[in-house]
């Protein structure tokens, strides 16, 4: 009862800022970054709840802290410093002056005008519908077995009420919407973290008993077995930490900050999120090793190790606490959702359709087809979720390297590296993109956190050997892309100084 009323609160308030922001939505530059005007605290929750969701909390919590016990804690760090605070301050300002100078909103824009490439916007946008979208499938399907087993729905009812909730408030409120929801969601996240995390704590004897009896059972149930993988880990701590520099729904959140003023703020703010967010989720995972003997198996007698944290938080706090913790993975995967799919819908939207097929489209249309694509790519993504097709599924393994990998190192030069060509860029995406494919089948999907990590370092090595062999980059946009940005930010800062 206590969760059916706390998640048709939830569901009122997402509805009205939906409402809240269809007020505030014009243009297209207000549907997808809100016109550059988001202040820093909202850009941090923004970042922090579209960087964890649900698949931290089940997934990965039960998973890695089995296998790494209280050495599991190095992803959360990793996470924190490198994935939120040091993205801001390295890509932040940097990101905010040059896609403002080239007048760019997503990604492959950014990366046709900084090359100067005509059609690797377009090649750009394929890939982020092909494999972003199976990551949002992925994350409504995880929603609608949480409210089946919490509700006890069907499965595909579930389903049903995700994909009209999301659609209702993304729709109608674009960015807006979405950085304000955020902002609810990221408050409900820190709280529920926090509750979860004291009270299994106090169940297992407080926290200096806590870490005593993780670092005893862990040896028991893991250690005395044999050494675990340390390279895996650190794969891990790399592929989630750095990953996000190239994943184009959270680079976005750079392009829709009011001003740079914002970027130090927001990264402390978005430290401190993340850090409690991300200990909480893997130090209940750790703590599995308190309450369980073994895994969890599944009908076919191997490790279920996505039924762990759930089973635990089932048996060890009340009700009304549950309620909170649903409203916690709930808010955890519908902020990272809305990203995904707000993504996805511009990399046709505005990378396509007008970006190559009628580029004086209307305002009100160019929004009508952002708030159209945006409800179909969902209503696309519970198709998916409700059919599990095989190719789908693979596709959901690979999203975080191909996309990581492709994209990271020609952002991260074309930000920074004025000799970066187009070929170099374009060499160091395919790169990427078919390291991540291969190695992943090489190594098994056991490993694809190694083979991701690989597929991110390697074109850090090829944009620059290829850039170097290749005819310089073209004046006038290296130029715009640079020079003017920082012409106008030295005046800047000389009208401030007087």
């Amino acid at each position: 009862m206590i969760s059916i009323v706390l998640v048709s609160v939830f569901i009122i308030l997402m509805i009205a800022a939906g409402f809240w922001g269809m007020k505030k939505t014009k243009t297209l530059n207000d549907f997808f970054i809100g016109s550059r005007s988001i202040g820093p605290w909202i850009s941090a929750f923004s970042y922090g709840t579209a960087y964890f969701s649900a698949v931290i909390f089940i997934g990965f919590a039960g998973k890695l802290g089995w296998t790494y016990g209280l050495n599991v804690l190095w992803i959360a760090v990793g996470n924190a410093v490198i994935g939120a605070f040091l993205a801001w301050i390295v890509l932040g300002k940097r990101t905010r002056r040059m896609t403002q100078n080239l007048d760019v909103v997503t990604m492959p824009e950014f990366l046709q005008e900084r090359y100067g490439g005509k059609y690797f916007k377009i090649i750009a946008a394929s890939v982020i519908f092909l494999f972003l979208l199976p990551y949002a499938a992925s994350v409504f399907k995880g929603l609608g077995y949480l409210f089946e087993v919490n509700f006890h729905i069907s499965f595909d009812i579930a389903l049903l009420i995700m994909v009209v909730i999301t659609g209702i408030y993304l729709i109608l409120g674009g960015y807006f919407a979405v950085t304000i929801t955020d902002f609810i969601q990221g408050f409900i996240m820190l709280a529920g973290a926090l509750i979860m995390v004291f009270l299994l704590m106090g169940k297992a004897g407080g926290f200096s008993e806590s870490i005593s009896r993780i670092s005893a059972e862990y040896f028991e149930h893991v250690s005395s077995q044999g050494s675990p993988d340390y390279i895996m880990l650190g794969a891990l701590v790399f592929m989630t930490s750095f990953g996000v520099w190239g994943m184009p729904q959270m680079v976005q959140k750079f392009y829709a900050i009011k001003d740079e003023k914002v970027i130090k703020i927001a990264a402390y703010a978005t430290l401190g999120l993340a850090l409690i967010i991300s200990l909480c989720a893997y130090f209940t995972g750790a703590l599995s090793h308190v309450f369980f003997d073994a895994p969890i198996l599944n009908a076919a007698g191997k490790p279920d190790f996505d039924a762990m944290i759930p089973d635990l938080l089932i048996r060890c706090l009340p009700e009304g606490i549950m309620a909170v913790i649903l409203l916690l993975i709930l808010s955890a995967s519908m902020s990272t959702l809305s990203a995904l799919v707000l993504v996805s819908a511009s990399s046709i939207a505005i990378d396509l359709y007008k970006g190559h097929v009628n580029p004086k489209v209307s305002k009100s249309n160019s929004v009508f087809m952002m708030r159209f694509l945006s409800g179909l790519f969902i209503l696309i993504s519970y198709f998916i979720a409700k059919y599990e097709i095989s190719i789908i599924i693979t596709l959901m393994s690979l999203s975080w390297g191909v996309i990581a990998g492709g994209f990271l190192a020609p952002y991260v030069y074309g930000l920074f590296w004025k000799r970066t060509t187009l070929a170099g860029a374009k060499a160091g995406m395919f790169t990427g993109m078919s390291l991540a494919i291969v190695l992943f089948y090489a190594f098994g999907a056991a490993k694809a956190p190694l083979a991701s990590s690989i597929a991110m370092i390697v074109p850090f090595a090829v944009v620059p050997l290829v850039s170097v062999f290749t005819k310089k980059p073209n004046g006038r946009i290296i130029v715009k892309a640079f020079g003017n940005a920082e012409k106008k930010h030295a005046k800047s800062k000389s009208r401030n100084e007087k």
